[in-house]
């Protein structure tokens, strides 16, 4: 495969904006299934940010003096395990 010249990136990528900007959708699109990559990578940015989001609360739950232990049982696990994976952020 030759390598692609600066016009035909340009051209391709128009080709794409256009599509992206002309796009209607239709009945049935919101159904459609994702590629198996696209399915892992949605998961994993899923559990990513509801980690971040477990991380925030056991902060603010400390900050409001919650004990580990409450922290723990909330969350399903001990308070002595809580608090070895949350305790440097919180």
């Amino acid at each position: 495969m030759a390598p692609r010249s600066i016009e035909d990136i340009k051209a391709r990528a128009d080709e794409f904006a256009d599509a992206f900007e002309n796009y209607e959708p239709q009945p049935g699109d919101q159904d459609a299934p994702i590629p198996p990559v696209m399915a892992v990578k949605l998961a994993a940015w899923r559990r990513d940010t509801a980690e971040r989001e477990l991380a925030d609360a056991v902060r603010a739950a400390r900050e409001k003096r919650l004990s580990w232990r409450e922290v723990g049982e909330a969350i399903g696990t001990s308070g002595e395990a809580a608090r070895q994976r949350y305790s440097a952020s919180a």
